[in-house]
């Protein structure tokens, strides 16, 4: 199964795109790759290619796709620290990750 996740400093563009691959429902996710870019990923088609080309050359049988932008495009314990809130994208503090998946 794939997956792709779009994440952005608001909700209203796309800085981020995660694809990941999970082989079958007990081994979790064993491949991923991520997009950065501006101003929107979901308009740049030759991003939406490359995660088309990743989902087929993993063999994504079925796909599971954020119908929004998932959240924050900074990663906790990465970008800033565990347990805080990113500095970079003040419109997430707070909010609900409430997304509806479409597949």
């Amino acid at each position: 199964m794939g997956t792709v996740a779009f994440y952005g400093p608001d909700d209203q563009r796309a800085s981020k795109v995660v694809a990941a691959i999970s082989p079958n429902p007990t081994e979790g996710i064993s491949e991923t790759r991520k997009w950065i870019g501006e101003p929107d990923l979901r308009d740049n088609a030759d991003v939406l290619d490359e995660v088309n080309e990743f989902l087929k050359k993993h063999d994504a049988r079925s796909i599971v796709i954020t119908a929004g932008i998932f959240g924050c495009p900074h990663e906790e314990g990465v970008d800033y620290p565990e347990g805080e809130v990113c500095a970079q994208c003040p419109f997430w503090n707070g909010r609900q990750r409430d997304v509806p998946f479409l597949g």
